[in-house]
């Protein structure tokens, strides 16, 4: 009983990493627009770079999600 308590608590705490991730996607994008928005010709120089800090940010979110299934399911 104190055993599947114990792994619902830490998948709960594993998946606080996926609400940074989340918060960090949405800061990409808006500083994205934000730039395109100052400088509409620099948009095929940005458009490679976001999608790499896109990329690696939601990386984030599917290793904390994968840490939380192995707590809940391991």
């Amino acid at each position: 009983m104190e055993i599947e308590a114990a792994r619902m608590i830490g998948a709960g705490l594993a998946t606080i990493g996926m609400l940074g991730a989340g918060l960090g996607v949405g800061n990409v994008w808006s500083n994205y627009f934000a730039a395109i928005a100052r400088n509409p010709s620099a948009k095929e120089d940005i458009g490679a770079t976001i999608w790499i800090g896109f990329a690696v940010t939601e990386a984030i979110a599917i290793f904390a999600l994968l840490v939380a299934l192995l707590v809940l399911f391991g």
